[in-house]
């Protein structure tokens, strides 16, 4: 009986007959992935050790600079690039009188592509988290859809892929994406055509991640000193399978990075109702994660000393 690998090889050398060999380099890496997942965990994981940004100055005094992206970041960076150029690169047209007014500009701009996203990754960086987003990029905000499979027995596809340009990444991103953007269910037949498309599922408020900086200071992980500013709220209950509610009782504060290690390396955290959150090694080790100590203090005080140490009257 022939295998996957061998269907997958002849739907490929039947493609090639009218496909571009782009086109056919992402199907085949697709398939790849989706048949051993595995491998394509490992493959993720070996390009997110590689991420770097390094800036440096030539002899002759110029200033340069070199990303080596990690898959979701490049989906992101590509996606926010994609946003900001679409009137130049055949995006799609707009009716809104503003929005055609700006794609105009942007089209007679005498700038460069590249000089335009140089402006636009130093925009980004001047404005952080307060960038306000119709200011920068238009009516639409740019953003990273990722889609996950679950088939009808509830066994989910251990690959997911972005909505644009079909990259593909293990589930434990789109595992992770869910905690802090929440997700869409969306019913479809075996042809992939949608049925149903489900109310989004509720996320922590801009009230609540205000309580969570204000509980937990910044990342929870052990010994992370990451602000707040730099987190992710994490839902420690899944909402689909553990029947998870947007509580701040059941959220957590983690930065990007532990955030990431949880989701795909196994690791857990429970609480049971308002005691120390637990932290839960995947080879079954425990460790508690109290509060910082500056919080502790500065809710319940300082303990008396004992006895023998206070100053004699």
């Amino acid at each position: 009986m022939r295998d996957l690998w061998e269907i997958a090889a002849d739907q490929l050398i039947a493609a090639a007959a009218h496909d571009t060999p782009e086109t056919l380099s992402a199907a085949a890496r697709s398939i790849r992935d989706r048949l051993d997942s595995e491998g394509a965990a490992r493959r993720f994981e070996e390009r997110y050790a590689r991420r770097s940004f390094r800036v440096w100055t030539t002899l002759d005094g110029h200033k340069r600079g070199a990303i080596d992206f990690d898959d979701e970041g490049y989906a992101w960076a590509a996606t926010i690039i994609a946003n900001a150029l679409r009137p130049r690169t055949g995006g799609p047209r707009f009716v809104d009188a503003e929005e055609k007014a700006r794609a105009r500009s942007l089209a007679d701009d005498p700038r460069t592509n590249d000089q335009l996203t140089y402006d636009l990754l130093l925009d980004l960086l001047r404005a952080g988290s307060l960038a306000d987003a119709p200011a920068v990029f238009g009516t639409r905000r740019a953003g990273v859809r990722v889609v996950r499979v679950v088939g009808a027995d509830d066994i989910a596809d251990p690959i997911a892929h972005t909505e644009d340009h079909l990259h593909t990444f293990p589930a434990a991103v789109a595992e992770q994406q869910s905690c802090d953007a929440g997700s869409v269910s969306v019913t479809v037949d075996s042809r992939g055509n949608p049925l149903d498309v489900g109310r989004e599922h509720r996320l922590f408020t801009a009230k609540q991640r205000v309580a969570l900086a204000v509980r937990d200071g910044g990342c929870r992980w052990v010994s992370c000193d990451r602000p707040a500013s730099f987190c992710e709220a994490h839902h420690i209950d899944e909402w689909a399978r553990d029947d998870g509610h947007t509580d701040i009782d059941r959220g957590v504060l983690l930065c990007r990075f532990h955030h990431m290690q949880l989701h795909h390396g196994g690791w857990r955290i429970t609480r049971h109702g308002k005691d120390d959150f637990v932290l839960h090694h995947p080879r079954g080790q425990t460790s508690a994660l109290p509060p910082r100590p500056a919080l502790k203090y500065a809710w319940t005080g300082f303990e008396p000393p004992p006895k023998r140490f206070r100053p004699v009257a």
